[in-house]
């Protein structure tokens, strides 16, 4: 294809100009590696001045690519936001790599770790635990699991005793439950929900995150009698009518992160109380007293629901820590110095670790070795 033109479809990527046609066969263009490389290098040379930063491109590929890769990214959610998931799905791999630096890769030639997948384990009311995993289908009175998605179909009762059921997801995992109110929640690697198997009637619903992280659409109270929802959590309570947010609360991490998506949340800790708007985010230490609010861009909270690691100028630990639980693996940063090293990108979540990890080192000064099922950060 004539250079001109594809210099021309490339500058009304950026320009957010153009069509669906020229996006096809952009796209087609990119198979061939050679193009890519000359892609990257147009893009660093021509519009960009850090190798942290992407290019505009997001804008435009949401208008003119938003049909083409609908089906892939579940884009109604990710284009909703801004977001350029269609460039995951259009390229197929992870982020434009618009560094230089060719760090040998250091990989060692036995590899056994294996992207997550839908897998959890339910624990009942008296105590006995079942294995859900995907393809394998679950049946016990009201509740039923094909293998993704756990569902509660018990109406509310009137009755003042309750059952509950413990919801675990391991290291590597991750999995839906649709509550019986009609509430969804999207439970991360090692995460764990307490909740009822129905609620009462006029009461408040309440459901625990014991650790971990979860993206709840509560149902609305309008068609719950009114009922207000609240997430218990360690150190803080989450009040909302009906709305979208996540909430990120490892054990291991030193903050708690609640992210507003829709509708409205309180966020309450031991002293003190914040109303979230959408798009805003609340942190909360332990130790400290204080809830400190932040506007952010929300899908880089919330894209590892929708299949992406979406990392925007993170330290490189807090990035493995991501990538450690979603692929059950040990990372050891041999290097210290280069744990506060920021990356941005974004990945697809079943892509092989070695991909991810060679992108992120093409962009930065690490460098990496899988030995043992370990991964080691020099």
């Amino acid at each position: 294809m004539n250079q001109k033109k594809i210099d021309r479809i490339i500058v009304k990527l950026i320009d957010n100009t153009i069509s669906e046609k020229e996006s096809e066969i952009l796209k087609a263009w990119l198979q061939n590696k050679a193009n890519l490389e000359y892609f990257n290098a147009f893009v660093e040379v021509n519009h960009l001045t850090n190798a942290l930063h992407k290019f505009p491109y997001t804008n435009a590929l949401n208008k003119s690519l938003q049909q083409i890769n609908k089906k892939r990214l579940h884009v109604k959610r990710l284009f909703r936001y801004g977001i350029a998931a269609s460039v995951i799905a259009l390229l197929g791999f992870g982020y434009f790599m618009l560094n230089n630096n060719t760090n040998s890769v250091k990989v060692a030639t036995q590899n056994n770790i294996h992207a997550g997948t839908n897998k959890a384990t339910l624990t009942l009311e008296d105590g006995s635990k079942i294995a859900l995993e995907k393809g394998q289908n679950y049946i016990n009175n009201n509740i039923k699991s094909n293998g993704k998605e756990l569902i509660y179909s018990t109406p509310a009762t009137t009755k003042q005793s309750i059952s509950y059921n413990y919801l675990t997801i391991p290291r590597g995992g991750q999995f839906l439950v649709n509550l019986s109110d009609g509430t969804k929640v999207w439970l991360n690697s090692d995460s764990q929900l307490k909740y009822p198997t129905n609620f009462i009637e006029g009461e408040t619903r309440t459901v625990e995150l014991v650790y971990g992280e979860a993206y709840f659409d509560v149902s609305p109270s309008t068609i719950n009698n009114g009922t207000k929802f609240k997430v218990l959590n360690n150190h803080q309570t989450i009040e909302v009518l009906g709305t979208e947010f996540n909430i990120k609360a490892y054990k291991e991490d030193t903050h708690i992160l609640t992210t507003l998506v829709e509708g409205k949340v309180m966020v309450t800790n031991h002293t003190n109380s914040t109303v979230l708007k959408p798009n805003q985010q609340s942190i909360i230490t332990p130790n400290n007293n204080k809830i400190i609010v932040n506007t952010i861009n929300v899908y880089n909270e919330i894209s590892w629901k929708d299949g992406v690691f979406s990392f925007k100028n993170k330290p490189l630990k807090e990035i493995m820590m991501v990538l450690s639980r979603w692929y059950n693996v040990d990372v050891n940063f041999k290097n210290k110095n280069i744990e506060h090293e920021l990356f941005g990108g974004s990945f697809d979540k079943t892509q092989n670790i070695e991909e991810i990890l060679t992108m992120i080192q093409n962009a930065t000064n690490m460098s990496f070795i899988i030995q043992n099922g370990q991964v080691i950060i020099e």
